[in-house]
């Protein structure tokens, strides 16, 4: 009866969340996706620079004139994107930085798709144990946000170019903001992703050698399977699946596909941490599944954390708590991995 009603509640939930939305059109769009490639007009050659993106190691790296110059005031770090939009706020990075006193470790929090605030009692929490914690805005969420639109619709869409631009900004953003922790002289660096989050959290440790735990919540592997059949993206799904085939949109979002860097992940200094939601809806279990069975194939020991509730209600006691319990037992000390139910 309890799990009917929490399945219930996590529709209503995500009903919530479709307020206001509309469809939008299915547009290729390489040239934002692969700088240079000019005009690509087929879902054929979109593919063809996808497959090459993920062959190099370099597609997520920062620029060589990356910009560094960082203003911090008053709790808020500000600092250039290295990708540039038409949306002017979208090209410039805000993070909140709660200061723990202590130069041990810091961890860098990416939220959720459409998030509407940052959550100051994580923050709070950790940096209370030590943890400076600095939350940064994903592409078109919180102070970057487009002028006149309540959805982050730009990050996340079916415009298959810019739905990889912003989620390679959102990779580039993070490593920045990583880069201005380490000349900090913070000695550890974790990163905690949360849903779409998570995807960039997971591209980011897999790249970059100074993350040394990753913690990622209702994650997978391939965003294209999470688009096409999440309960959240239903109108991204309606503008595709007439346009595209499933197994196309695979490889067109293949850079995006974190089991395409399992063995990256995999490696020896990087301890993995997940959380999962049993009853998900928009992050099917199936989906996680078969990422965790491809990072322990590459030889991976994750700690995960199942739990049985749904996407959205993870945010309710006891599961919050249980999470939160887990991730800091996780940041205080690597352990040994372990499923739970």
């Amino acid at each position: 009866m309890y799990h009917r009603w929490l399945d219930h509640w996590d529709e209503r939930r995500a009903q919530r969340g479709e307020e206001g939305k509309k469809t939008t059109d299915f547009i290729i769009d390489a040239d934002r996706a692969f700088p240079g490639a000019g005009k690509i007009a087929s879902i054929e050659e979109f593919c063809a620079l996808a497959d090459q993106a993920v062959a190099n190691p370099a597609f997520f790296d920062e620029p060589s004139d990356s910009d560094q110059h960082f203003e911090r005031k008053d709790g808020w770090l500000k600092f250039p994107s290295d990708i540039a939009t038409e949306i002017a706020a979208n090209n410039v990075v805000w993070a909140k930085i709660t200061e723990s006193g202590s130069f041990d470790q810091a961890m860098v929090i990416f939220h959720h798709w459409n998030a509407s605030a940052r959550n100051s009692q994580i923050a709070n929490f950790f940096s209370r144990r030590g943890i400076t914690v600095a939350e940064i805005a994903m592409p078109y969420h919180f102070e970057r946000s487009r002028p006149g639109s309540v959805h982050a619709d730009y990050m996340l869409s079916p415009n298959l170019g810019r739905t990889i631009q912003s989620i390679r900004q959102a990779v580039l953003d993070g490593r920045k903001l990583i880069r201005w922790l380490k000349k900090e002289a913070y000695r550890e660096i974790s990163v905690l992703g949360m849903s779409l989050g998570s995807w960039v959290a997971g591209l980011i440790a897999a790249r970059d050698q100074a993350v040394s735990k990753a913690s990622l919540f209702l994650t997978a592997g391939s965003l294209a399977d999470m688009v096409w059949t999440g309960r959240a993206t239903r109108l991204i799904r309606d503008s595709l699946e007439h346009e595209i085939e499933l197994t196309d949109l695979r490889r067109a979002w293949g850079p995006l596909n974190l089991e395409n860097y399992a063995h990256s992940l995999s490696r020896a200094n990087l301890d993995l941490h997940v959380v999962l939601a049993k009853r998900d809806k928009v992050v099917l279990p199936a989906l996680s599944e078969s990422l965790m069975q491809r990072l322990k194939d590459a030889g991976a020991r994750p700690n995960i954390l199942e739990l049985n509730c749904g996407h959205y209600s993870l945010g309710m006691p006891p599961y919050i708590l249980l999470a939160g319990m887990s991730l800091n037992r996780f940041l205080s000390c690597a352990g040994k991995p372990a499923r739970r139910s």
